[in-house]
């Protein structure tokens, strides 16, 4: 009896035994995939960090802490106050990575709040150093300005903790209702000059056209005046003349007074 006791609780350990091992070595091995950064602390102190593949670990010791290493976006909501001293509420995207070769230091320093921690109050202090630069208006008209603006001291800002940043957006704007509505009458107003100085060139223009015209009519009256000439007179006379030969049937008219009618006959062969 004893014999067969000892026999089950021996295959008994056995088994526990090889399944501790598997276990072990099944922890002993771990997996960091593309695009991230492999983080390995020992009794909490980071020992290593790892790039993409099959790392070895010390099992029940070592853990590791997966950390992305590829373009993140962020959404930091901000109000300031510009150069004419209206509140501005920004939203700001904001794209950025971490540096691999810093994602042990930024661990060590910041953890994994990195976020909350440095990027939104960076971006908040960003965007009130920058909109204080421009009016309202100016913030609108020269987004583009405005956003590469805050790119460049953003980037000197979190370049010291590892960050890195690809790009900076500006995908909303708003201000006070009073300064929306100073806005709108402004480029009503801008709209209305518009269309008068239209109106003013269009009206311009067709009085040129017609003082053109008349010069034009003018031109070819004072044309036709010097080319009448006193030889050009003679010659219709004489064809005047001409025809009324023609259509004479030879018998003088009759008339109770006044002088014969002379035609030239001569003149007219």
């Amino acid at each position: 009896m004893s014999q067969r006791f000892d026999a089950n609780t021996l295959g008994s350990s056995v088994i526990i035994g090889v399944m501790v091992i598997a276990f072990a070595l099944f922890n002993c091995f771990f997996t960091i995939d593309a695009g991230q950064r492999g983080v390995v602390l020992r009794f909490g102190a980071i020992t290593d960090v790892k790039s993409e593949g099959i790392h070895f670990k010390v099992p029940f010791v070592d853990r590791v802490i997966r950390m992305e290493v590829r373009i993140k976006k962020a959404i930091i909501t901000t109000t300031s106050s510009s150069k004419d001293l209206q509140e501005v509420r920004s939203e700001i995207a904001l794209n950025y990575h971490l540096e691999p070769s810093e994602v042990g230091r930024l661990f060590k320093e910041i953890g994994l709040d990195w976020e909350g921690r440095i990027i939104d109050p960076a971006v908040r202090e960003t965007m009130k150093a920058v909109a204080a630069q421009y009016t309202a208006e100016q913030l609108i008209t020269k987004r583009d300005t405005v956003s590469n603006t805050i790119r460049d001291l953003l980037g000197g800002a979190l370049k010291k903790y590892g960050l890195t940043v690809d790009e900076v957006s500006i995908t909303d704007f708003s201000f006070s209702k009073e300064f929306d509505r100073a806005i709108e009458s402004k480029q009503t107003a801008e709209q209305m000059a518009l269309k008068a100085q239209r109106d003013l060139d269009r009206i311009k223009i067709e009085a040129e056209q017609k003082v053109t015209a008349a010069k034009a009519e003018a031109e070819a009256l004072r044309v036709q005046k010097q080319v009448v000439s006193k030889e050009l007179i003679q010659l219709r006379e004489i064809e005047v003349q001409k025809i009324a030969v023609e259509k004479w049937n030879g018998i003088l008219p009759h008339v109770t007074g006044g002088a014969t009618p002379f035609i030239n006959v001569k003149s007219s062969k």
